[in-house]
């Protein structure tokens, strides 16, 4: 099978995560668990489903599998450069976007949800382009692991 069967963060050494990205994060791994796509193409690597552990480590973004039964199917760690603007942008215009939704009108909401669904999608093909190589995922899956990205890099 190619997918996550489970998804945690270990996000010890990071400040206690506020309300809303606890909710970003629960809604994020509910999704990614409901449908997603993770292909590991290295020749002679286990077979999934595989459980994901992510983390930053030594300032890089870890993705630790195991397969369903525990045994490590690969750990590769990811350089947190490529992410930060992406991420910056991502949480400013989620900012504006929270702040438009208690004040403006629906025309103008929806222009700042088209641009953080534009960010929110350049942050998946961030992520698509590092993981290359090292696992195969679809769009959504990106989308949601991106999602979890923005939780561990901003920590609370």
């Amino acid at each position: 099978m190619t997918k996550l069967c489970d998804v945690s963060i270990d996000d010890s050494g990071l400040p206690v995560p506020t309300a809303e990205i606890e909710q970003e994060r629960k809604v994020a791994i509910f999704d990614l668990l409901e449908d997603n796509s993770f292909v590991l193409p290295q020749e002679g690597a286990p077979d999934g489903p595989y459980k994901l552990e992510l983390s930053i480590r030594e300032r890089r973004l870890v993705f630790d599998l195991h397969t369903e039964g525990g045994d490590k199917a690969a750990e590769f760690h990811l350089s947190l450069g490529p992410f930060r603007q992406v991420v910056k942008d991502y949480f400013q215009i989620c900012e504006s976007y929270f702040d438009a939704v208690k004040k403006l009108p629906p025309s103008q909401i929806e222009t700042i949800d088209m641009a953080r669904r534009g960010i929110h999608n350049e942050g998946a093909r961030v992520l698509e382009d590092r993981l290359e190589g090292k696992a195969d995922v679809d769009t959504d899956t990106a989308r949601r692991l991106f999602t979890l990205i923005c939780v561990l890099h901003f920590g609370g």
